[in-house]
């Protein structure tokens, strides 16, 4: 799978992905109501995802998405004692979105670094069965392929690659079900009053 490109999602530069800034917090204003300010701006930048995670080959949205994920359910967690039952339901579903991205993740990252495996061990057996040629040789000998120590760890690790890329597609099939879940119960309008 091609990794993704960087976009600067962080809207204040940077690679990574830096959380948006809470404006209007009160220090000396009733907590319920700086949660709420805090969970919105927390759920709009979830929700800034949206139509860049439609892509599944855009991998640095994905896993910005889930760094976002991650933001939103951990004022969730936090505020429930205040905010009441919709902000623990809605942690739950913020963890069940942070963690088929995570998986999703975790594809994102094995993938090239088993396929660079595979290209190590390959170039390593090109020089074992190139040293073992004469330097006076017209051609190669078929019997030097016994040179390639690595030749029979080709096919586990291909078929690994191919099992982790169908493993992405049907993970990145979960999380667009995840995803539509987590959009009909319009988390932002329950927790901040204007809609249930």
């Amino acid at each position: 799978m091609a990794r993704g490109r960087r976009r600067d999602r962080s809207r204040g530069g940077g690679t990574g992905l830096k959380a948006r800034k809470v404006k209007g917090l009160d220090p000396d204003g009733p907590l319920d109501a700086n949660l709420r300010r805090i969970v919105a701006v927390r759920v709009a930048e979830l929700h800034s995802f949206g139509k860049a995670v439609l892509d599944p080959s855009d991998v640095e949205a994905l896993h910005d998405m889930r760094i976002a994920a991650k933001r939103v359910r951990y004022v969730l967690e936090l505020g429930e004692p205040v905010l009441g039952p919709d902000a623990g339901r809605g942690a739950k579903r913020a963890r069940s979105l942070q963690d088929v991205l995570g998986e999703i993740h975790d594809c994102d990252e094995g993938i090239p670094r088993v396929l660079a495996l595979i290209d190590r061990l390959r170039e390593e057996d090109v020089a074992a069965v190139r040293d073992s040629a004469d330097p006076t040789a017209s051609d190669l000998d078929p019997a030097a392929l016994r040179r390639a120590r690595n030749r029979r760890k080709y096919a586990g690790l291909e078929s690994l690659v191919s099992y982790m890329r169908a493993r992405r597609a049907v993970l990145y099939a979960e999380f667009l079900r995840t995803w539509a879940k987590f959009e009909r119960a319009k988390l932002g309008a329950r927790l901040d009053g204007t809609g249930r």
